[in-house]
Formats: C-alpha cells, structure tokens, sequence
C-alpha cells in the first residue's frame, strides 16, 4: 500500500464510525475521482469496499445525488426503494400458507398433523416447516406470527361447558332465598372444600419479600408426610368465616363438622333467636346435591341445634360463582402465597390472619378426627330424613326440618 493509499485508509477509519452506507459510498466516489486514473483500484485496496459499489457511488455522483444529501434526515434514504435483501416470504410465497396450517386450531385434534400433541412454540414451528422444505429460522418464525396478529397468550377459564336449561333460573332462585333470609336476620353461609395441601417444606406458588439471593430453601412434595384439607364456611351476610383444616379424608361427615364448629364459634353468638340456615353449596364433591351422607349429616344437625336447615346447590358447572370462592378462598390464597406450609398449625394461624380492607375476619381450627371413605347410608335412614324437597327442582334445593 503506498502513501496516497494510506492517507485514504486513515481518513476511512476516521469516519467510518459516522458514515451510513449512502454517505460512505459517495465518499468513496469522490476520493476515487479525485485520484483521477486507477482511483477506483487504490480506494478499494484502502477500504475493502466493493468496486461495484464505489461505481454506483459515482453514478449518484454524476446524477446529482450529492446534492440531495443537503434534503432534511427523513427524507434521505441509503437505498434505492426495494434494495436489500429480500424477504424469505418474498422467495418462498407458500411459507406463510405453511405456517397458518400449523397454527389452525384443528392441529391438536387431526391425527395426521405433526405437531399433534406438542406446544406451537416458534422452535417448534420452524422445525416443523423445515422438514416441509420450508427453511426457516425461529426469529422469522417470530416475526411472521406477530405479522399475523398473534401473541403469546394464556389460556382463559370463560368456557364452562353443557349448560343446563335452568341455570338463570336456580341463580335467580337462590338470590330471592339468601335476601329473604337476611332480610328476617337468619343467617346464610356459603360452604366449599379448598385445594388440598400438601404440609411440608414445599414449594408454594407465589413470592414473597427475601434477603436477595437467598430463597428459601424447599423439597421435593412428599404426600405420605401429611396433608390438609380446609373446608370452609362464609356468612355472606356478616362477611366472616370459618375454616376447618382437616388431616384424614374430605367426606361428606367432615363437611358437616366444618357447619357444626362454625355454628358453635361464629353463627350462635351472632343469630341467637335464629331458628333457619340457609346453606348455598356447590353441585358436587363431598356437599354433593346427590350425597345421601351430607343430607344424613345435615339432619344430625338440624336435630341438634334446633334448627331448619335449607340447602340451596348452584347447577352443574358453575361452582366459581360460589360466594365463599372469591369473597374467602381467594384472599386466604394470597395471603399465604410464596411460604411454604411446614405444618397444619401454620396453615391455620395463615388463614386466621387473612384480611381485607372491606373487613373479612376468620376463624380457623385443625379437625383432626377420622372419617372413614365408603360410608353407605340406607334407604331405611334416608326415610327417616324429615327431608322436603322445594318444587323449583328439589333435588337442588330442599330442607331438613329438626325432628
């Protein structure tokens, strides 16, 4: 490299940093013009750069194009419209169509889909178009499914299934039942089993305030160390609660005793000349509309309190608009999220410090009676029930008059 060639390869590296490519190729053209004969030759050995782009550098030369450069930032372009390299959709027009056949929501349920069964994740996308012989890379994966209007997105519980013809109806049924209880002073609970836990040092769902970079420390669930079962009872009425933590099974006995404790703690002190309860409950599980033993325990019940207990069972399918599941269940979920429930008693000290501003208070106590699976009840006892089923489907709403 001689000495004019190392003038332009020192004020090359000076501005490279700053030139864009327009900019830099049009002063290769005028440091080649400049030289005059083999200009061309001395700047590419300087720059590296290509001789067909100091050649269109002194094409824009000729055409006036350094006189453009002086047009405000926005309106200066590098390129010629449509230079650079083409898109891979541009060279592969089926690829889209490709991509869009992966994406249909009938890729989960078709037996002859590759991706059946799988995550539509962007690795696995492109991995799937490749072996269609459509080469494709993750990150172009990623653009054209943001070009096609999708975005990374969690399922959302709205679907609730085959509704049955009456469900408005029960709805409004039990809405006019639980007003017209409050508006007498009877009290009203809304009953439901919590999430069983498993108690130990494990991992629980959710964050909480730490020393940085110290977690607390946790082990693999192990079910034989213990687990507990917290059925609840909410007084709609009063906004507080009570929460049995029970160790054995989750029967229709247990359920029954969470009512029985609630009444002894909660209920008496508050309806004293109360001589009807209203019970809303969920379809299913151990409070089931069909469970011969919670309708058997709720009669023991009403015969020991002196009560009329009535029952109300929201339809099939529609347990989340229980009250006790967003006025109770959910705060007691936040409150211990991120600790780990290590024994029963800290699950029940957890509970009974669940509070909201609107002022919910609760109550909790560990159950640590055993009840039994596989309790039949005959149909000699169920005869003995002093049991009056409503008109509006008795089998959902019904009440237990004490004997």
């Amino acid at each position: 490299m001689d000495g004019v060639a190392d003038i332009i390869r020192s004020k090359y590296l000076a501005l490279e940093a700053v030139l864009d490519e327009r900019s830099r190729r049009l002063w290769a053209a005028a440091e080649a013009r400049a030289l005059g004969h083999g200009g061309i030759a001395r700047v590419v050995e300087a720059t590296g750069m290509s001789r067909n782009t100091i050649r269109a550098g002194l094409s824009e030369l000729d055409a006036g194009a350094a006189t453009k450069a002086q047009e405000p930032a926005p309106a200066r372009r590098a390129r010629r419209p449509g230079g650079g390299r083409k898109r891979l959709s541009d060279h592969d027009p089926d690829l889209v169509k490709a991509l869009e056949f992966h994406l249909e929501p009938a890729t989960r349920r078709d037996e002859e889909r590759p991706l059946r069964w799988t995550s539509l994740s962007a690795r696995r996308l492109a991995n799937a178009l490749a072996a269609e012989g459509h080469p494709v890379s993750e990150r172009t994966v990623n653009r054209l499914l943001h070009a096609l209007g999708y975005s990374l997105q969690s399922n959302r519980k709205t679907v609730e299934g085959r509704q049955h013809p009456d469900r408005d109806a029960q709805f409004r049924r039990i809405d006019r039942r639980v007003r017209a209880f409050q508006r007498l002073g009877q009290p009203v609970i809304s009953v439901a089993t919590k999430k069983t836990e498993l108690v130990g040092p494990y991992r629980d769902g959710g964050r909480e305030w730490r020393p940085k970079g110290t977690p607390e420390e946790v082990r693999v669930p192990d079910p034989e160390l213990g687990k507990a079962i917290p059925y609840g009872v909410y007084d709609m009425t009063a906004d507080k609660g009570w929460v049995s933590v029970g160790t054995d099974h989750d029967t229709a006995s247990f359920a029954v005793e969470s009512v029985r404790r609630w009444w002894r703690s909660m209920g008496r002190p508050l309806y004293r000349d109360s001589r009807r309860l209203l019970i809303t409950a969920d379809g299913g599980g151990t409070n089931s509309s069909r469970d011969r033993l919670w309708k058997f325990e709720l009669q023991r019940l009403a015969d020991e309190l002196g009560l009329k207990i009535s029952v109300c069972h929201f339809p099939p399918g529609t347990s989340k608009w229980n009250r006790i599941e967003h006025r109770m269940f959910c705060h007691i979920t936040r409150n211990w999220r991120g600790r780990p429930l290590v024994s029963c008693q800290v699950i029940v000290e957890l509970i009974a410090a669940t509070t909201t501003r609107a002022g919910l208070k609760i109550q909790s106590g560990i159950n640590d009676n055993v009840y039994p699976l596989g309790v039949k009840v005959s149909d000699e006892q169920m005869k003995a029930l002093n049991f009056r089923r409503d008109g509006f489907h008795g089998e959902w709403n019904y009440t237990l008059v004490n004997r």
